[in-house]
């Protein structure tokens, strides 16, 4: 198996992504409110996958020696300064998870989960009761669980999976499909605009194509990581798809309450 072959294998589940109703059910503020409220899990997560990449692939620990690819470590150390302190639309550093969190205080997105969640996180509790505390959607939980399985297995070539085919291969078409599809050029969402754009910009033109690199360094000629970044990845998806199918059933849940 190489990086065609897996793709291929996973080209009908990127398209039921990218063609996903949610996309076109993101009509309103209060639509991409709900949306956000939601996907900031997923926002938030994304860095706990980064950061096992970088535990994995660079040296992190003292006393400190060299990587042993180090192709491979700049690569994953660049995406940790992008995603950790990129700049934002003033050109303040700022995290792109502080950046989503700025764009939902814009249009006064609820963020008290979000912000009561970490807190306890910050306390030492355990993913499972702080999502119970705050009492996390259901499959938002599910989907969090899934990326921190993947990070427990200590396996660095399934962790590389979720990223890749489960992230950053996927977000560039993702976003732009939220972008082309609900109203976020509207001014009120100008810090969404902004994340999203720079996502695509970022994850399109330089941190997929080297995440696909990073793979195909990873399994090399062994055909059993090959599969297992394969059954992993397809996993990564289901559960994306699952995660928007939940979200688009509470925006259309909503919907018929305000019309009422």
């Amino acid at each position: 198996m190489n990086i065609k072959q897996l793709e291929s294998e996973l080209s009908a589940l990127r398209a039921e992504l990218n063609t996903h109703k949610l996309y076109s059910a993101l009509e309103s503020i209060e639509d991409i409110k709900l949306f956000m409220q939601e996907h900031v899990f997923a926002v938030w997560d994304f860095m706990s996958l980064l950061k096992g990449l970088q535990n994995k692939l660079t040296n992190t620990s003292t006393p400190w020696t060299p990587a042993v690819n180090p192709n491979i470590a700049r690569f994953i150390n660049e995406i940790v300064l992008d995603e950790e302190t990129d700049v934002n639309e003033l050109g303040e550093p700022m995290s792109h998870f502080e950046m989503y969190l700025e764009a939902m205080g814009q249009i006064e997105a609820e963020t008290k989960q979000i912000d009561s969640f970490l807190s306890l996180i910050k306390k030492g509790e355990t993913l499972n009761l702080a999502a119970n505390k705050v009492n996390l959607n259901e499959n938002t939980f599910k989907f969090i669980s899934f990326t921190f399985n993947v990070i427990a297995s200590n396996e660095t070539h399934k962790i590389a999976a979720a990223f890749t085919f489960g992230r950053e291969d996927v977000i560039p078409d993702m976003f732009f499909q939220i972008i082309n599809q609900s109203k976020t050029e509207d001014n009120s969402y100008s810090k969404l605009t902004y994340y999203l754009k720079r996502h695509i910009e970022l994850d399109g033109d330089e941190h997929g194509p080297l995440s696909l690199k990073m793979i195909e360094m990873l399994c090399g000629t062994d055909q059993k990581k090959w599969h297992e970044v394969l059954d992993i990845s397809k996993q990564a998806l289901q559960h994306r798809i699952a995660l928007w199918d939940s979200i688009y059933n509470l925006i259309k849940a909503n919907k018929v309450i305000e019309a009422y």
